[in-house]
């Protein structure tokens, strides 16, 4: 909801709102917090408030460490876990310099931007987001073991499926923020789980799938647990995948998602340093339905791209070789830039896989490139790509690639 500045100091004062958590994310896409008094709004409004930037990697150094944070006032969102008295609201914001200029390494700026682009050619995109996570137990100490939560497996029921009442509380939670889930359910491996919320555009796209994080988080220590997004938990389980759906539309009403996938599909490569982040996120490709073959088809799940059974406007692309801990706005803003590019270039899209890449034989793999074996080759695809130099700034390409 579109609040003004008045309308914020009115809602805080009526709500007993106590604190305000000034929302940022690194370039990693972690999320950072300072918390100010309901006092400090004015400032924050008119100059931003101030914080060491060198303390966070890839944002600055000693002599240029102040940037400031400015609230952006769409975002206000009370955070339902927390006291009804005394109550804390949350509030994403611009990360500025001092004279007021955006920061280069803002992620969340940056994707605004690449929708601002799209825009400019009359082109709109929307994301939604499918994330796996594992629950596992903590031992006495409180500290996360690596002891799933239960053994059931994919779309189990309760008694085998223990994470049935997390999921219920973090859907409810959820909804309470504002963020409609779809779905939810057991997932393959021991302990994981999957919950599905709807397409938005782009930076609520994004700025969902961080909630979810922190609500998936909050709720697991809430009921003793721990909560793992990484890509490869359990090396002999099923890695967590954030498989993402994109739908693009044009103003014209031209059917515009072939060229959309195209574009996708020839800068892949030089994407994957920023969608898979990790050396384990490696691991988790070939195996378990994780891609490893730059390919597309039909709901076939063996490949880079499929494409869902659905039509009108659930019709979309699933791009799975993303895991959950990637940055959601650098992943949605190098998806709308490389389709971009394809619709730019009339890309047109190679014959579609339609085989099964775990089953087929190697003569027919080897037809196909993959995916970089390694963080190390997606580090050098994402250094030798035109492409990806000239959609981010250089603060991130150096983080990413360092």
């Amino acid at each position: 909801m579109k609040y003004s500045e008045s309308e914020i100091r009115q809602y805080v004062a009526e709500e007993d709102i106590k604190f305000l958590r000034m929302t940022f994310f690194d370039l990693a896409g972690n999320q950072k917090n300072m918390s100010i008094l309901p006092d400090a709004l004015d400032r924050a409004f008119s100059t931003g408030i101030a914080f060491d930037a060198s303390a966070i990697p890839g944002f600055g150094d000693e002599l240029h460490s102040d940037l400031f944070l400015q609230p952006d006032t769409s975002t206000l969102c009370l955070l339902p876990w927390r006291p009804d008295h005394g109550r804390v609201a949350r509030l994403f914001c611009r990360i500025l310099h001092s004279d007021g200029t955006p920061f280069e390494g803002d992620s969340r700026a940056l994707l605004q931007k690449a929708v601002d682009d799209a825009a400019a050619m009359g082109v709109s995109f929307a994301f939604g987001s499918e994330m796996e996570f594992y629950l596992f137990r903590r031992d006495e100490n409180g500290e996360p073991t690596a002891i799933p939560y239960d053994s059931a497996g994919y779309m189990d029921i309760a008694p085998g499926d223990k994470g049935e009442n997390v999921r219920r509380e973090i859907c409810l939670t959820l909804e309470q923020m504002g963020i409609r889930p779809e779905c939810s359910h057991h997932e393959q491996g021991p302990g994981q789980n999957e919950i599905d919320f709807r397409y938005a555009e782009p930076v609520k796209a994004a700025d969902d799938a961080v909630t979810f994080r922190t609500v998936v988080n909050t709720v697991a220590v809430r009921n003793g647990l721990a909560a793992d997004f990484s890509p490869k938990p359990l090396r002999s389980e099923p890695g967590n995948g954030m498989h993402i759906n994109i739908s693009a539309r044009s103003e014209s009403g031209e059917d515009i998602m072939p060229h959309v996938i195209a574009g996708i599909l020839s800068h892949i490569a030089g994407m994957t340093a920023f969608l898979n982040t990790t050396a384990a996120s490696y691991q988790r490709f070939g195996s378990y339905k994780a891609p490893r073959y730059i390919s597309w088809s039909s709901e076939n799940r063996s490949q880079l791209i499929r494409i869902p059974a659905a039509e009108g406007e659930y019709r979309r692309a699933e791009l799975r070789s993303p895991d959950p801990i990637c940055n959601p706005y650098i992943a949605y803003t190098l998806l709308i830039y490389a389709g971009l590019d394809g619709i730019r270039r009339r890309a047109e899209l190679p014959a579609s896989a339609d085989i099964n890449f775990y089953t087929a034989p190697e003569d027919v793999r080897s037809q196909y490139k993959t995916l970089p074996a390694t963080l190390a080759d997606a580090k050098a695809a994402a250094r030798a790509s035109e492409f990806i130099t000239s959609s981010l700034p250089r603060t991130v390409l150096e983080y990413y690639t360092k």
